[in-house]
């Protein structure tokens, strides 16, 4: 059994902001497998479903992003999984471009409020977690600000084919394992060209 986590707020105001892109993505997930993510248990709404042969439920903590452990610990102890390869956690990150996805099997919370409460709940990082890319913040920017905003049409338009790819990848991840996904999914940051002087 997998649980496949996305991180968000809940509230009408935050929908489609960056920081609830794993809320869409676990969306996406859904409505692709017929599940319906509806129930209200362990601190968030959760749906139960079966992804290329696994048993899977999709979460999504109603905690606010800061207490997201709360949700996922009481998941994780209610349901005994291993949560060092049956536990998928996709939140937002500043620090990759929009559209571009990066899944690693462990690490650090990388000055992220909600994969840095889940780990304090687990009492490790080891857990696989899919990095959905909203973008670095423009200068002068606050960053609470910022990724409580919401992405713009170009952004969006480019949104719809990540969700897509980020689909692809937990299907990856159920069928074929985390290495084969990171080979097929991960997209390395690009470094931008610098815009041309105008005349």
């Amino acid at each position: 059994m997998y649980i496949i986590a996305g991180l968000g707020n809940p509230g009408k105001q935050y929908e489609g902001t960056r920081h609830n892109i794993g809320w869409q993505v676990i969306d996406a997930l859904a409505d692709k497998h017929g599940i319906r993510v509806l129930e209200n248990k362990f601190k968030g709404l959760i749906g139960k479903g079966m992804i290329h042969g696994e048993k899977v439920i999709l979460a999504k903590p109603l905690t606010y992003m800061n207490l997201s452990g709360e949700c996922i610990g009481e998941l994780v102890n209610y349901f005994k999984i291993d949560e060092t390869c049956e536990l998928i956690v996709i939140a937002d990150d500043i620090s990759l471009d929009v559209g571009f996805i990066r899944m690693r099997k462990k690490g650090s919370a990388g000055g992220h409020n909600g994969l840095k409460n889940i780990i304090a709940h687990l009492g490790h990082e080891n857990f696989i977690r899919m990095k959905m890319g909203v973008g670095d913040k423009p200068a002068g920017y606050d960053l609470a600000d910022y990724v409580l905003g919401h992405f713009n049409k170009e952004e969006n338009e480019i949104l719809a084919e990540s969700k897509k790819n980020a689909v692809l990848a937990i299907e990856t991840i159920l069928s074929d394992g985390i290495d084969k996904a990171m080979n097929l999914y991960n997209t390395k940051k690009e470094k931008k060209a610098p815009k041309a002087e105008e005349a």
